[in-house]
């Protein structure tokens, strides 16, 4: 089996499992946490497209979710607008974030990067939490986040709502399969390879990597925007530096730079999170043990690692 056929079938049987699943059960709960599920697919595949395509470890992405979050809120409540074009504003309030970020961040490269993205997140924390209190409602957050009224239907509907997220999630994963496969994607690829042989073949590296970081930051705003809807409450976590590090433990769990690997590396983090959660208070130590011992043994994801065990099995067919 060719490892492209692999992610296509990793992807109907995604599919299926996601049109299934309202059928197969009537539950609040296991729609709800489906519904996270999606939620957090979007944002770690928006943060794969700069973490697994480019390279970069950005620990500021949880201010692109967490201002899209923001805007939503505050647009809606404050100025009465409908909830699709509050989310278009929160897009492009998070695209803005971004571009201010890779103004500063870079500049630089590596774990200078990192920092220089954390430290911006941490500044945006901060304000969020208690500078712009009047705002943001500081610590406590703002209760009553509205869900989309589309058409007129109920999306406070579990069902519902679990529809519109997955029709969201569907577009957004063609959208970045589209990209991935496009010119400008295969850019960002060699850019990861070698950046300084894409620099002699006449590409403007930097351009590039803030080109490939706006997009990034956008869908990761309308991921914010997904989330604070589906709580129906927003607050400063989402801005914070570990709602970032949540986001690369996914990704590496399923596999940076595929497709289909953050969406894998969602499901496995939520799918124990819950589960731990009701068993021990101190599932988060049990999760990191899971993602210490999945780093030495699968060090490429778990997608990641079968594909490459899936390669080397193509390779043998070949010599054989």
């Amino acid at each position: 089996m060719s490892v492209r056929l692999f992610n296509r079938i990793v992807g109907l049987v995604l599919a299926l499992l996601l049109i299934c699943l309202p059928f197969v059960t009537h539950s609040d709960f296991i729609l709800s946490v489906a519904t996270v599920i999606m939620v957090w697919s979007i944002f770690a595949v928006a943060f794969d497209f700069v973490f697994g395509s480019l390279g970069m470890v950005s620990f500021g992405h949880a201010s692109f979710l967490g201002i899209g979050g923001y805007t939503v809120t505050i647009v809606i409540q404050q100025f009465g607008w409908p909830f699709e074009a509050a989310a278009l504003a929160a897009m492009v309030a998070a695209a803005f974030c971004a571009w201010i970020y890779s103004f500063f961040a870079l500049r630089v490269s590596g774990i200078f990067f990192a920092l220089v993205t954390l430290s911006l997140s941490q500044l945006l924390y901060i304000l969020a939490d208690s500078k712009l209190r009047d705002l943001t409602g500081g610590a406590d957050g703002i209760p009553g986040v509205p869900r989309p009224t589309l058409f007129g239907i109920d999306f406070l509907d579990s069902v519902n709502f679990y529809w519109y997220v997955a029709a969201v999630f569907a577009l957004v994963m063609i959208v970045i399969a589209v990209i991935r496969k496009s010119p400008f994607g295969r850019v960002v690829q060699s850019i990861q390879q070698n950046e300084i042989r894409s620099q002699h073949l006449g590409y403007d590296t930097h351009r590039i990597k803030q080109i490939a970081f706006l997009l990034s930051g956008a869908i990761s705003g309308l991921a914010g925007t997904l989330l604070a809807s589906s709580l129906m409450y927003v607050n400063p976590q989402m801005l914070h530096w570990t709602t970032s590090g949540d986001v690369i433990i996914m990704t590496l769990l399923g596999g940076a730079g595929t497709l289909w690997g953050p969406v894998i590396g969602v499901c496995i983090f939520e799918i124990l999170k819950e589960w731990l959660s009701g068993v021990t208070p101190y599932w988060y130590g049990i999760l990191g043990v899971v993602f210490i011992l999945s780093t030495l043994y699968f060090p490429k994801g778990v997608l990641g690692g079968l594909q490459a065990a899936l390669a080397r099995r193509s390779v043998r067919g070949e010599k054989s």
